[in-house]
């Protein structure tokens, strides 16, 4: 069975823009929750580990993500499954702990069109090669131009910043995040196929993002040492919930729309909902005329990229 077939493209990349709103509000409350803290990488660990144990409780409830845990272990341990399948966490590790450490800093706009970037080009590439579940995408002018037009857009938007307060590396953290969440979307889409559960891919996701964070903080708390305490708001926790949501539809997603589409609908949500933040947050950072704009140009970028031209009828 085709699984295009399954779900028609228009609203499974609406679903993609409902959950790229989500993550423009996981970049907000991680951000928050890493200047709450004093320190991105305790936040990241939070983050992540919450969502493991939402996805361990679940999956003593549902068989078929228990079943198919079986199945890809299995794959693993006679070789028909490449053991590099299983990584995808540690590019959500990486995202994650971006948002704790740069998202409140650069604002969640700068912090999307940066993203979005990333996202564009790894997915345009990804399917090229052929490494989504779906095979080789041809690769066409339109996705060509809408690639061409993301890069441009993030340049705009942090040309206004180069000189200012905010680091380079700060600027940079975010595009690098989004190379890696394409991956990230094309090997959890290929464990999901093999476990026929979008369940298991996530909670393998959260698995080995959870076991590198902690890693990097126990090293690092040798150094810096724990913070004194933690914030007592209950909405800046909602991160590792969101990314439950965000990793688990993303896996179910991609073999309907391949890597590439995938990213861009999430983009399209992304900014939408990290401009509308950033212009709500009293207090929060001031959106530049350069930002919304870039923004603007990366929404172009998604429209471009997804344009199909009309079959002719017989």
């Amino acid at each position: 069975m085709n699984p295009r077939a399954g779900i028609p493209p228009w609203l499974a990349i609406t679903i993609a823009a409902a959950c790229g709103g989500l993550v423009a509000v996981q970049t907000r409350l991680n951000g928050a929750l890493g200047l709450a803290i004093g320190d991105g990488f305790v936040a990241a660990v939070i983050s992540f580990g919450s969502g493991l144990v939402i996805l361990t409780v679940c999956l003593m409830f549902v068989r078929s993500g228990r079943t198919g845990l079986v199945t890809i272990t299995a794959a693993l341990r006679e070789g028909s499954m490449p053991w590099w399948t299983v990584l995808g966490g540690l590019s959500g590790a990486f995202l994650v702990l971006g948002q704790g450490i740069t998202g409140a800093v650069v604002g969640v706009a700068l912090f999307s069109v940066a993203l979005v970037a990333g996202q564009t080009v790894s997915g345009l590439i990804l399917d090229r090669v052929g490494f989504g579940p779906n095979g080789r995408v041809a690769t066409t002018w339109p996705r060509l131009i809408g690639a061409a037009l993301a890069m441009i857009a993030v340049l705009w938007s942090v040309s206004g910043q180069i000189g200012g307060d905010v680091p380079l590396w700060m600027l940079g953290m975010p595009l690098i995040a989004g190379f890696g969440t394409g991956w990230q979307s094309a090997v959890n889409g290929r464990v999901r196929a093999r476990a026929h559960s979008a369940l298991t891919a996530t909670f393998l996701n959260f698995v080995v993002g959870t076991s590198a964070l902690v890693a990097v903080l126990l090293i690092r708390s040798i150094f810096v040492g724990w913070p004194e305490s933690l914030p007592a708001q209950p909405m800046l926790y909602l991160g590792g919930a969101i990314g439950c949501v965000f990793i688990g539809v993303n896996a179910f997603l991609v073999a309907h729309t391949g890597v590439l589409l995938l990213g861009l609908g999430t983009v399209a949500g992304q900014l939408i909902g990290s401009v509308v933040i950033d212009a709500l947050a009293a207090g929060g950072v001031g959106l530049s005329v350069t930002t919304v704009s870039g923004a603007a140009l990366a929404l172009v970028a998604v429209g471009v990229a997804t344009f199909r031209r009309p079959r002719a009828r017989g």
